[in-house]
């Protein structure tokens, strides 16, 4: 399976419009793929709208992605300000396929721009550590790495509520269970941002 992680950059009052646009452009007659979920940015940078699918072939993805940028009104845009952003990933090669369950209420992006040649070494750590940490780590949505621009990964996690999340990384960093062994020394930059499900995700 391969994943396109898509976010729509709007401003504060467009967010409705645009969720509401891609919420049609995933569900035309002529999509393919399958939706995960989508979201809105809560904590972190603001009115982006993001939308996680998965495709059986890399050749179904770019079809997908051929669709949009031959349109002259890709996820269904009206305003030629909105930003729209494709990011192309595949699954750590240890983790189950992404599933559209419906089980959190707050769900959290972190991004990790990684060294040139991290991503194995940080795939590795990360094997290791999922056992030990399973408590935390059963959370875990997704971890993706990029297949296309800078070196990257992409993991999504679940949380019922802010405070559960914070009680578990704080005790697993107590435990010395998490972050992975040797994963943190592969990154070059890291974001996160607290999301809230869109009405129409799957995934909520």
């Amino acid at each position: 399976m391969f994943y396109e992680l898509t976010t729509l950059s709007c401003s504060l009052l467009e967010q409705d419009a645009t969720s509401d646009g891609a919420r049609r452009w995933v569900s035309d007659s002529d999509s393919t793929g399958v939706l995960l979920g989508s979201w809105r940015t809560e904590i972190g940078e603001l009115a982006q709208i993001k939308v996680l699918r998965k495709f059986e072939t890399m050749q179904e993805l770019q079809h997908e992605r051929e669709r949009a940028y031959m349109n002259i009104k890709p996820f269904h845009i009206e305003n030629a300000q909105i930003q729209l952003d494709f990011e192309s990933y595949t699954l750590f090669p240890f983790l189950p396929e992404v599933e559209p369950v419906a089980s959190h209420k707050f769900f959290e992006f972190r991004r990790y721009v990684l060294k040139p040649g991290g991503i194995a070494p940080t795939i590795a750590a990360w094997k290791q550590a999922m056992g030990p940490a399973k408590s935390y780590t059963s959370h875990l949505i997704a971890n993706m790495y990029a297949l296309d621009g800078p070196p990257r990964i992409t993991h999504v996690w679940g949380f019922s509520s802010l405070e559960e999340r914070m009680a578990l990384r704080a005790h697993h960093y107590a435990e010395g269970l998490w972050p992975p062994t040797g994963g943190p020394q592969q990154i070059v930059k890291a974001t996160s941002t607290i999301c809230l499900s869109e009405s129409w995700s799957p995934m909520r």
